[in-house]
């Protein structure tokens, strides 16, 4: 049985990592560079986020949740600042800041034990179990980087390619022009 949940443990945080690092990191880091430095700061309303905040959001989320909530790090998020910032950081910032902040939080997840993922901690103040901020943090990250796909092909006119089926040719689904909105 221990041998078991040794293993399972294995595969989820590796599968958080890989759904963090891999897959929603890499889109939007695509999306930062298919999109205008003033594109990036781009609000459909004033009450609305632009791509640039989500992202300052992203990596304020995963700082607070996974690298000190789970890590230990001091806890220095000022979460309001992630969303009155107005085009103060130019795409290779936001980039750097985010890629370092996951690489950070990779290396936070893969020392995680079963015993990490049980225990509980007390995070932005939500009392709640490892496994439960770790998942937190999965489907937070993912619901933002949708948003972020969203904002650029809005603002591209264009499917990005991110999504296909097996089989399907990729070079069509690049350069496949969408219909304003």
């Amino acid at each position: 049985m221990t041998t078991n949940l040794s293993r399972l443990t294995r595969q989820i945080l590796a599968q958080a990592r890989h759904s963090l690092q891999a897959h929603h990191l890499t889109r939007i880091a695509r999306c930062l560079r298919m999109l205008s430095e003033k594109k990036i700061w781009w609000r459909s309303h004033p009450t609305s986020n632009s791509v640039g905040n989500l992202v300052l959001h992203l990596e304020g989320n995963v700082r607070q949740w996974i690298i000190s909530g789970l890590g230990g790090a001091p806890d220095r998020r000022e979460r309001d600042k992630e969303f009155s910032a107005r085009g103060l950081f130019p795409r290779r910032v936001l980039l750097a800041r985010l890629g370092k902040t996951v690489a950070e939080a990779s290396r936070v997840i893969q020392k995680l034990s079963p015993d990490d993922l049980t225990r509980e901690y007390v995070i932005q103040g939500f009392r709640l179990s490892g496994l439960k901020a770790l998942w937190h943090v999965v489907e937070h990250f993912a619901h933002h980087a949708g948003q972020i796909v969203l904002v650029t092909k809005m603002k591209r006119r264009r499917d990005l390619g991110f999504t296909r089926l097996p089989g399907q040719a990729i070079k069509a689904s690049r350069t496949r022009k969408l219909p304003a909105i």
